[in-house]
């Protein structure tokens, strides 16, 4: 194996000319589409496994996909903010102005992410009538932010890498809210992984007082950096996630380890079952 030709061939990955629309309009229907895949994937695999799944609502089986499509992506999000934060030199030197070729690919795929997220989010809210005031919001502002730095080019990459990084806590979320829906609310299990949730809950408001420390050392920097109207987005966004978003969702995580309910559908009572049947039957009857 050779390991200069490898890094080379990931590197290439990147090796795009972002000051282009057209590139950054790619990227973002990449992102759009490709999670778009992870979807409808989702959907076809757990149709094919689960017996539960099939049983599910309509509604309940859009969010069960999302909540997979969700908890990847997260995975992502995570390695590019943690790789911002703790190892790649450039960011560690310059957190307002300093941009990287990986950080814009991640940042364009993740726009486009959240655009289908959003689109998503909005569909079930006029199909089905659940709304979710802090989903909508939270989900907005994230690709508010994000459309901002595809518009202004010279934006720095720490902070809405930083954001990125504030999806810690879906993987845990995703897997919670899917073995509450086929019965394994009531398991060791579960209440592990919820302790989790919770724990990664607090990480966040960790991180976000660290993008308060950057923001507040380097005031006069990033908003020139960012540009007034980005900023104003940026600043409103962070700080409905520091005083209300946040908060509110440490509490019902809390709240949801001590009396399971599944927070898109409160007036469903969670299922008291086991978690046997993931489904045997199903292999069964897809043999030929």
């Amino acid at each position: 194996m050779n390991l200069a030709n490898d890094g080379a061939m990931f590197s290439a990955i990147y090796d795009w000319d972002y000051v282009l629309w057209e590139v950054r309009l790619k990227l973002l229907a990449a992102g759009f589409f490709s999670y778009l895949g992870v979807f409808l994937l989702a959907h076809w695999l757990s149709s094919w496994i689960s017996a539960n799944y099939r049983a599910l609502s309509a509604k309940q089986k859009i969010f069960w996909n999302m909540d997979i499509t969700r908890g990847l992506f997260a995975v992502q999000s995570c390695g590019a903010g943690l790789w911002a934060l703790l190892i790649d030199p450039v960011f560690q030197a310059d957190q307002v102005y300093a941009q990287q070729k990986w950080s814009w690919f991640h940042c364009l795929i993740a726009a486009g992410y959240f655009l289908f997220e959003n689109v998503v989010v909005h569909v079930s809210v006029i199909v089905f009538r659940i709304f979710d005031v802090s989903e909508v919001v939270h989900h907005l502002i994230a690709f508010g932010g994000l459309l901002g730095l595809i518009i202004n080019i010279k934006s720095g990459h720490y902070l809405p890498l930083m954001g990125l990084l504030l999806e810690m806590n879906n993987p845990s979320y995703c897997i919670s809210c899917i073995l509450a829906r086929i019965g394994c609310a009531h398991t060791l299990f579960w209440k592990a992984n919820q302790w989790v949730n919770i724990h990664m809950l607090h990480c966040r408001m960790v991180l976000i007082y660290h993008m308060w420390w950057v923001c507040i050392s380097h005031w006069n920097d990033v908003v020139e950096n960012l540009g007034l109207p980005y900023f104003i987005v940026f600043f409103m966004g962070l700080s409905t996630l520091t005083l209300i978003l946040n908060p509110y969702w440490i509490y019902k995580s809390t709240q949801r380890l001590f009396g399971p309910i599944d927070r898109k559908f409160p007036n469903t009572a969670v299922k008291n079952a086991s978690c046997e049947n993931l489904n045997s039957e199903t292999f069964q009857k897809k043999r030929i």
